[in-house]
């Protein structure tokens, strides 16, 4: 990268996969503008020029070339910015690291089940809620299984699974007051690993506090 790159984030606040772009940037030590859209009104047009199919964020630009996609993105930036490398250097264990993210993100797993069972935690009411509570504690045990023993997925180090998947904890505190269980009192490894994750300056800087999505869910009429 020259001195003279420009680097922009197209990014929605509350969006889990926009955080994933900027923890990396963070973890990396790249400067870049952060571009907020309006996703609930109008886009802009960049946005809507820079990823015409979809018409969503995250956008990155790099001297004004779109790319999209937050796991993709989060890999281009390992690559373009190499030092700090986010995957492990033993091949075997970024192989295993590439199989996570993908499993996390493509297969149903973490984007889609973690988001559609908390949705309808604070999305529902009865024995709607009660399903969704219990389908999302299932997950989050299923994460555990993955983390083991280990301080975060990719083992000793923070990396890029946990990058991949610790901004979906940012609503775990809005699934909590809707469903009135704890994470921590199911799943005691995983609470261990959002928290170790929260110390780190990235994480820490760029996921919204919690209460913020409380707030947006009881706007959304759920309270």
């Amino acid at each position: 990268m020259s001195k003279g790159d420009k680097v922009n984030v197209l990014d929605f606040w509350a969006s889990p996969y926009c955080a994933r772009v900027k923890i990396a940037l963070e973890e990396k030590g790249v400067d870049y503008v952060d571009s907020q859209e309006d996703l609930f009104g109008r886009k802009s047009e960049l946005l809507l020029k820079s990823n015409p199919i979809h018409q969503k964020v995250p956008v990155f630009l790099h001297n004004d070339k779109p790319v999209t996609e937050s796991a993709i993105i989060v890999s281009y930036i390992d690559e373009v910015w190499p030092s700090n490398s986010l995957l492990p250097t033993c091949a075997y264990d970024r192989a295993q690291a590439r199989f996570w993210a993908d499993s996390l993100t493509k297969r149903v797993y973490l984007d889609i089940k973690v988001f559609e069972t908390g949705r309808s935690i604070w999305g529902s009411n009865g024995e709607e809620r009660e399903v969704g509570t219990r389908d999302f504690i299932e997950v989050l045990k299923h994460l555990e299984e993955a983390l083991g023993e280990k301080d975060y997925f990719g083992g000793d180090a923070f990396g890029y699974v946990d990058i991949i998947a610790i901004p979906h904890s940012a609503w775990f505190l809005t699934y909590e007051k809707h469903g009135g269980f704890k994470v921590e009192d199911h799943c005691p490894k995983i609470s261990a690993w959002i928290k170790r994750c929260l110390q780190r300056q990235s994480v820490n800087k760029v996921l919204p506090d919690p209460e913020k999505f409380t707030s947006l869910s009881c706007i959304s009429g759920r309270c």
